[in-house]
């Protein structure tokens, strides 16, 4: 498969064209933001890391019935991937309070919840990425009924998947963001996996495995990273 020409580069992540119509090739980069791009910062082989991981979760996924646009791996940052048109979506499930929802309604964080909270964003740098709900979303023609409902059977089942997948590794999952497109009428689970996108606790010690390193300033954030990716390669 051949690389071609950048068609999209984001803030962690950057599209190139190949000469199959269907795949794009998927670069990570060592970049990383937090708070809408307001803290920014380098972590050394994160997009190796990253690109490791997702693709280990990826496979696990589709080996349980959920599709993805994972196809494989090309480099150590890239992975080839089908195209999709993506929805402007975040949905996230929030098994434990951490975050944004500690921030919002005065959360104790690591607080047990009495059941797992979905939400949705509406991807728009510009207004920093709001709550909205299955109402805007059919209001602004965002996605119809039944892609949501799609979307929303498809969180719920990744995170039961991922909840016994990562307890294995003696970590708990505390929350995660999930992106999804549509290719040839079809949702597909799209974007990555990774200490960037989930919220990773060890069990016990709590101690953070994930992007909050950075956003709190912890440090070890590499440290962490790597752990994730030795952990999920056995």
């Amino acid at each position: 498969m051949q690389k071609l020409k950048k068609i999209y580069e984001g803030k962690t992540k950057i599209l190139y064209e190949t000469d199959s119509p269907g795949h794009l090739i998927q670069y990570f980069k060592d970049d990383t933001t937090c708070f809408n791009a307001e803290k920014k910062g380098f972590i050394e082989r994160k997009g190796i890391m990253n690109n490791k991981i997702s693709a280990k979760i990826f496979g696990f996924l589709e080996s349980h019935g959920v599709r993805t646009h994972f196809e494989r791996v090309v480099s150590d940052r890239e992975m080839l991937i089908r195209k999709v048109e993506m929805f402007p979506l975040e949905v996230i499930i929030r098994n434990r309070a951490a975050g944004s929802m500690c921030r919002a309604l005065n959360l104790e964080e690591g607080r047990k919840l009495e059941c797992s909270v979905l939400e949705y964003t509406y991807k728009c740098d510009r207004l920093k990425d709001p709550l909205i709900n299955e109402y805007h979303i059919r209001a602004l023609k965002i996605a119809s009924d039944e892609e949501v409902e799609v979307m929303k059977d498809y969180a719920f089942l990744i995170n039961n998947l991922l909840t016994k997948f990562f307890v294995r590794l003696n970590v708990e999952l505390i929350d995660f963001k999930l992106e999804f497109g549509k290719r040839k009428g079809k949702i597909l689970l799209a974007d990555e996996i990774s200490p960037d996108t989930c919220r990773l606790w060890e069990v016990g010690t709590e101690e953070r495995l994930d992007k909050d390193r950075f956003r709190q300033d912890l440090g070890k954030v590499e440290e962490a990273y790597q752990e994730v990716l030795t952990r999920v390669s056995r």
